[in-house]
């Protein structure tokens, strides 16, 4: 028995992972700060609340690297990092969706739709609150109120699981119980 009305799950970082050896490898091989410059708060909250593309977001990273060539083949490179799904967690969000709602809250981009369906997650979740179409992204406490409504739980009867910290004090700020995700183990010893 789950003892929470619902559960809002981040996507990256929690369900899905990134190759962040062939980041570090990009970066090593063209000497360019690529992480840091795509996930500069200047260049990632545009694309993170629906104000511009993907495709703008890597212009715009490729154009603060310099916008010559090397810049834009690294960044070329840098959107085409493999991802895939942690089984483990897609085995256990689905079987606690037999018995309460999941909801994927992520901070995504206009194109969290085709990467769903490339993971094969389309369809998963009961709800999928992306910031990019709600035009707020976490820790602002509407999307965490945006999810639970989705989910018909109140707040304080949600568990949410996020892999940033200053995500999951967000929502224990709105009430709900909260996992720091960093291994399965977090998730599986709240869910059993």
């Amino acid at each position: 028995m789950i003892p929470f009305a619902a559960v809002l799950s981040d996507l990256d970082g929690v369900l899905r992972h990134f190759d962040h050896a062939a980041q570090a490898d990009i970066e090593a091989r063209y000497g360019l700060p690529l992480m840091k410059t795509a996930f500069d708060p200047e260049l990632i909250m545009p694309p993170t609340l629906g104000h511009v593309t993907e495709t703008q977001w890597a212009e715009s990273i490729a154009v603060a690297l310099g916008g010559d060539e090397r810049a834009r083949q690294a960044v070329g490179e840098f959107m085409k990092i493999r991802f895939w799904v942690d089984e483990e967690v897609r085995a256990l969000l689905a079987r606690v969706r037999r018995e309460v709602p999941v909801v994927i809250v992520t901070n995504a981009m206009d194109t969290l739709e085709h990467h769903l369906d490339l993971l094969g997650l389309t369809g998963f979740a009961d709800e999928v609150v992306s910031s990019a179409r709600v035009g707020v992204a976490k820790p602002d406490r509407r999307i965490y109120e945006i999810a639970a409504e989705r989910a018909g739980a109140e707040p304080g009867r949600c568990l949410f699981v996020d892999d940033r910290l200053q995500n999951v004090e967000a929502a224990r700020a709105l009430g709900m119980t909260a996992v720091h995700y960093r291994t399965y183990q977090d998730l599986a010893a709240v869910l059993g």
